[in-house]
């Protein structure tokens, strides 16, 4: 089972890129990554009228599409929404998932927060908040903080984290 990651916080905050970069990182030091994405917007992830489209119309619980050097599942996920649930089930594979958005979802997460956004988290330590990536000093302070920029020292805790189970 890898360890999931939650990574929550206002729109605009910058948490697609963190993770971008944490992925080229924790990648290049040989860990397999996995993401999860949760969308607010209703997404359409089959195309209507394609095979993979039919096949679930059909009846289908899943349903892959395999190419020369990738595959998409759509799968139900009307019981299993939670990141740690999707891990699980999907992603077995993986050293570590980071997931984004999921910021009602239980797990462990670490907020991004700039400034220039909100000095205001979205979630606190009872949420499962183990961590700040933030240039907002007073946004709970008995949490460890990172620079918006210390990539090094944020995969640095991660993995510190994940071994310690």
């Amino acid at each position: 089972m890898p360890k999931v990651f939650i990574f929550v916080g206002h729109s605009g905050s910058g948490k697609t890129t963190l993770i971008e970069k944490l992925l080229r990182e924790l990648s290049g030091r040989g860990l397999r990554v996995a993401t999860i994405k949760h969308a607010h917007h209703k997404v359409v992830l089959d195309t209507p009228g394609k095979d993979s489209w039919r096949y679930k119309q059909a009846g289908a619980v899943m349903s892959m599409l395999v190419t020369s050097n990738e595959l998409q599942l759509v799968a139900d996920a009307v019981d299993r929404r939670e990141p740690e649930q999707l891990a699980q089930r999907f992603m077995g594979e993986a050293d570590l998932v980071l997931a984004e958005g999921f910021s009602h979802a239980s797990g462990v997460k670490i907020e991004v927060l700039r400034r220039e956004c909100s000095t205001v988290p979205r979630c606190v330590v009872a949420d499962g908040l183990i961590a700040m990536v933030t240039d907002v000093d007073e946004a709970h302070p008995q949490l460890p903080h990172f620079a918006l920029d210390d990539i090094s020292g944020i995969v640095q805790f991660m993995l510190e984290r994940a071994a310690a189970g």
